[in-house]
C-alpha cells in the first residue's frame, strides 16, 4: 500500500513575502491539519483570521477528571469555528485529542462552576446542558438560541449537579440502539452541528 503523504512539502521559490506566512513552514513544508487556505501560515495568523468569522456559539466542558475527550470536543469546536471554549475546573486538560487545534481557539478557564455561571450571566448567554438524563428534552425538538453555550460533562459521570442547576435547558440526543449513551466527544459534535443548522445554515 502506498504511504499517504500528510500536508505539503516546501513552498516553491520565490516565497510569498506576506508576514502571515511562516518562514520555517515555507522552507520545510507544512504538515499541519489545516485547510488549503491556511497552508504555510503562522499559527497566530490563522487564529486572527478565524477570529474575524467566529460563530456566536460557545462550548463549556467540566474538567474534574482530566477527561481525554476534552481534546476531541475542542477539535470539533474548531471545525465549527465557535467563538470560545470554556474549561470549568482544572486548568490543565488532555490536549492529545485536540490535534493542536487548541492553538487556533479562544480558550477560557473557570476555576469553579459559580465563576463560569457568573461570566455567562454577564454576557446574557443561554446555558444549555447536554446530557442523556431523565426529563432532558430531545435536541431535535429544541430551539437553541444564537447566544448559547452548550455544556458537556465528563465521560461516565456526565454533568455535575452543580452545573445543572444553572442550566436553562437540559437536552439529550435521541438514540435508537442498545447502548446507554454515546461518547461525549461524539455527542458534542452532534449538538454543535444542530446549533449550526439552526443558526448558520438556516434558510
Amino acid at each position: 500500500m502506498e504511504k499517504q503523504i500528510i500536508g505539503v512539502g516546501p513552498h516553491p521559490k520565490p516565497w510569498p513575502t506576506d508576514p502571515k506566512y511562516d518562514p520555517e513552514l515555507l522552507k520545510k513544508g507544512d504538515k499541519f491539519n489545516v485547510i488549503d487556505k491556511y497552508r504555510y501560515w503562522k499559527t497566530t495568523a490563522v487564529k486572527a483570521d478565524l477570529d474575524k468569522t467566529r460563530n456566536e456559539l460557545h462550548i463549556a466542558i467540566e474538567n474534574w477528571q482530566h477527561d481525554f475527550n476534552i481534546g476531541t470536543i475542542v477539535r470539533a469546536a474548531n471545525a465549527f469555528n465557535v467563538e470560545a471554549v470554556h474549561i470549568i475546573g482544572k486548568k490543565h486538560w488532555n490536549r492529545r485529542g485536540a490535534m493542536v487545534t487548541d492553538r487556533y481557539m479562544n480558550i477560557i478557564n473557570h476555576e469553579t462552576v459559580d465563576d463560569f455561571a457568573k461570566c455567562m450571566s454577564d454576557e446574557k448567554r443561554h446555558i444549555i446542558a447536554v446530557d442523556i438524563i431523565p426529563d432532558a428534552i430531545a435536541i431535535s425538538q429544541t430551539i437553541l438560541p444564537e447566544k448559547t453555550v452548550l455544556v458537556f460533562g465528563g465521560e461516565g459521570p456526565g454533568l455535575s449537579e452543580e452545573i445543572l442547576k444553572f442550566a436553562e435547558k437540559i437536552v439529550k440526543i435521541e438514540q435508537f440502539g442498545s447502548t446507554r449513551s454515546v461518547n461525549v466527544g461524539v455527542a458534542a459534535g452532534i449538538a454543535m452541528y444542530v446549533w449550526i443548522q439552526q443558526n448558520v445554515l438556516k434558510t
